[in-house]
């Protein structure tokens, strides 16, 4: 085969492989019906959607894994520490409504798939959504800025926690995201919770519990945490590529530990998946040394005072940083 016909295939390949669950909508794929999205159909607003993978069952029983993720910059995925917020309205200004063929000329004309450069990290079940539903985001990330510049703290607050009310929560790791190869190893079914067990699992809800053969892989992670541009999207677009460089310097030289081995297991963070915000993570992952000392230089018949600071940062990470 062509070596060029080759490498754009394995290209296609990782970026299909990185899109996420698809949509229920007329797609092909035996036992696509029997996923939370196909079962719920579209979700209309954002508290649909919210219920569609509402985790709120799981705190009965995994009440310390539940606090751990509440810690994480993923419950907060759409709202982060406020930027995250902002930037995705920057994205719809000065990306989406300066972009002359996206049929965007305003924040009213934004549909879920104008969206998805952003939300396949930060919200990947939008997809599972209707355009109503992108609206009403677009809407509330404007009305939380407007509450912002006119210092109302109570709408500013009320707008804060409905788009904190969306994240990335259990379900999107132990259900939607949790099998990245469909065709050969089935699309996640709703009433199941994905992890390293098989069996009965004691929920009203989730009755099942089964093997996911990525839950312990970096690639449970790239899905998010990228390989580059997204080349199945209209307009091709990522904006993190710690995964990429992961496989690409690390894991070609060798290197063995995964993301969750250094993320969430020696962090001793568990599920409150911490990263370069982290001062524990930011010391683990670089070396810095500092050495400065001073001197009087001469300069011709005039002495100059002069400091010399020598620094040394040297990345032990698996990775590029920062992320994001």
């Amino acid at each position: 085969m062509n070596q060029c016909l080759i490498g754009t295939l394995v290209l296609l390949s990782a970026a299909a492989l990185l899109a996420g669950p698809a949509s229920a909508g007329g797609k092909a794929g035996i036992g696509l019906q029997e996923t939370i999205a196909a079962k719920s159909g579209k979700a209309k607003t954002l508290a649909e959607l919210a219920k569609m993978y509402d985790s709120s069952s799981c705190i009965e029983c995994h009440q310390d894994k539940h606090d751990e993720a509440q810690k994480s910059i993923h419950s907060r995925s759409i709202y982060g520490t406020g930027r995250t917020a902002s930037t995705i309205m920057s994205a719809i200004e000065n990306g989406l409504m300066e972009q002359p063929y996206s049929g965007v000329k305003s924040p009213k004309d934004v549909k879920v798939e104008h969206l998805m450069g952003c939300a396949k990290c930060h919200l990947p079940q939008l997809s599972d959504a209707e355009d109503s539903v992108a609206q009403e985001l677009v809407s509330t990330l404007y009305s939380w800025k407007d509450a912002l510049k006119k210092k109302d703290k109570a709408v500013a607050k009320r707008e804060e926690d409905k788009l904190k009310s969306v994240n990335i929560n259990c379900l999107v790791c132990h259900n939607r995201n949790a099998i990245t190869h469909k065709w050969q190893d089935g699309y996640p079914k709703a009433g199941v919770v994905y992890g390293s067990k098989d069996g009965d699992h004691p929920s009203d809800k989730f009755p099942k519990m089964a093997i996911s053969p990525i839950m312990s892989e970096s690639i449970q992670c790239g899905q998010c945490h990228g390989m580059g541009p997204n080349m199945e999207l209209d307009e091709p677009t990522q904006c993190c590529t710690s995964y990429g460089s992961y496989l690409w310097s690390y894991k070609s030289e060798g290197g063995q530990e995964s993301c969750q081995e250094c993320h969430m297991k020696k962090s001793k963070l568990g599920h409150n998946i911490q990263s370069y915000r982290d001062p524990a993570m930011a010391k683990a992952a670089v070396d810095f040394k500092m050495e400065s000392y001073g001197y009087h230089w001469r300069d011709g018949a005039e002495i100059k005072p002069k400091a010399v600071v020598k620094v040394e940062m040297t990345n032990r990470a698996g990775h590029s940083i920062p992320d994001g």
